[in-house]
C-alpha cells in the first residue's frame, strides 16, 4: 500500500471531510477509501479521454481497423450496395 501526502485548500478539505462524514460515516480507513475511490474515478476519466481523442483521430483521417489487418475507411462503407 503506497502513501502519498498532498495539499489543498482549506475549504476543499473541509467540505471533503464532511462529505466522507455524512456518506460513510466516520471511521479507521473511511477517509483513504473515499480518496482511492476519487482517485479511480479521476483515473477512468482520464482514459476514457484518451480513448476518446484515439477515436477522435481516427474519424478525423477516415481509417478504421477492425479485426486481424483488415483495414477499411470511412468511403468504402457507405459505397458498398
Amino acid at each position: 500500500m503506497g502513501t502519498i501526502t498532498i495539499n489543498v485548500k482549506d475549504d476543499v478539505e473541509r467540505e471533503f471531510r464532511e462529505t466522507v462524514k455524512k456518506e460513510l460515516g466516520v471511521g479507521k480507513g473511511k477517509l483513504g477509501n473515499a480518496v482511492e475511490e476519487a482517485l479511480k474515478k479521476w483515473i477512468d476519466k482520464q482514459k476514457q479521454r484518451e480513448i476518446a481523442e484515439s477515436l477522435k483521430e481516427k474519424m478525423r483521417t477516415g481509417l478504421y481497423s477492425v479485426g486481424k489487418g483488415w483495414k477499411f475507411n470511412r468511403e468504402e462503407i457507405y459505397d458498398r450496395k
